[in-house]
């Protein structure tokens, strides 16, 4: 019996936890590749310096988010619901990549003609970063309302058992 309660204590909560934090340890990682990737480690050091609070707090939404959308798989799977599990879209993690490095691309994408867009994007680059985090919000809210609706069925379920 202990041991049931074990696993079920690292479904609900531990889990989540570990793949919340990797999201946002992979989301850092992402950013700090590609921006040393294209301008270099001192440079990527340096706008992080400047912009760590909009970069954190994006990575830190995205790996709430995945956190969220893995405690709500687990506590559908776990108990064989056959309902219908939320999926996060890519669009707040995309949002955030782009407030992030996009404008770095101007320095190799010349060529390609695409430094109108790039340039643009390089201009806005603080408002895309309000834009990541609005994304943010607006992801952590959705999932977070499929939690509480998935507990609430969850505890319905329960009792008429």
């Amino acid at each position: 019996m202990a041991y049931r309660q074990s696993e079920a204590v690292q479904l609900t909560f531990i889990r989540p936890l570990q793949f919340g934090t990797g999201a946002f340890v992979l989301l850092l990682a992402i950013y700090f590749g590609v921006v040393s990737l294209i301008s270099g480690m001192d440079f990527a050091l340096e706008q992080f310096a400047t912009f760590w609070y909009f970069i954190v707090p994006l990575a830190l939404g995205f790996g709430i988010q995945v956190g969220l959308y893995t405690y709500l798989k687990n506590l559908v799977g776990q108990h064989g619901a056959s309902g219908k599990v939320v999926a996060v879209s890519g669009t707040t993690s995309t949002a955030a990549m782009v407030s992030c490095c996009a404008h770095y691309l101007t320095n190799i994408l010349p060529i390609l003609g695409v430094t109108g867009i790039l340039a643009v994007v390089a201009e806005y680059q603080v408002e895309l970063f309000w834009l990541g985090l609005a994304f943010n919000v607006a992801g952590i809210l959705y999932v977070a309302s499929k939690v509480v609706q998935a507990t609430k069925e969850h505890k319905k379920c329960e009792i008429n058992s």
